[in-house]
């Protein structure tokens, strides 16, 4: 069943990855000790003491302690809001009120937690009329200057599920 589980929450073999198991995949890491909050908890190292050991590292690698229960509260948030991009236009509300593609498509990315193509995402924002062209560049970046744009607020009275389109299973 552990095997199982795994497969599901990390998407390996055959199970698709879904971005949305933000909180399943924190709790096995925490059950299995890899997460520094899980020392804490415990009263102390999962480990028999050696430094190279595995929990060590991976703890390492997950980051540092937070305090409470404010990582786990932070994994149930990602989630929802990952669920909530196929149908709700949240990346424009964390956005300027006029941005470019690339602003636009990061933010995407850091919510989805995949990379995205640049020309399928430019392609699938602007051929769903998310966003319209303001007429204006910025150029406060080095190099070219970006066009900017704004969301379409009519997309909220035009379609019932006015999201960028990310899928649960991490494609765009």
């Amino acid at each position: 069943m552990r095997k199982e589980r795994l497969r599901v929450t990390f998407g390996a073999g055959d199970a698709p990855w879904d971005m949305e198991r933000v909180l399943e995949r924190y709790e096995v890491l925490y059950e299995a000790g890899l997460v520094a909050e899980a020392e804490r908890d415990h009263g102390g190292s999962k480990n028999d003491g050696n430094e190279n050991d595995l929990p060590h590292m991976a703890q390492a690698a997950t980051g540092r302690l937070a305090a409470l229960d404010h990582r786990r509260m932070m994994a149930t948030a990602l989630g929802r809001i990952r669920g909530k991009l196929r149908y709700r236009p949240v990346v424009f509300e964390l956005l300027p009120e006029n941005f470019t593609l690339l602003q636009l498509q990061k933010v995407a990315e850091c919510l989805a937690g995949v990379s995205l193509h640049k020309q399928n995402f430019r392609r699938l924002v602007t051929n769903n009329r998310l966003v319209e062209p303001t007429g204006q560049q910025d150029r406060t970046s080095p190099g070219r200057p970006a066009e900017l744009f704004r969301f379409r607020r009519d997309v909220l009275y035009e379609r019932p599920a006015p999201g960028v389109g990310i899928s649960a299973r991490g494609g765009g």
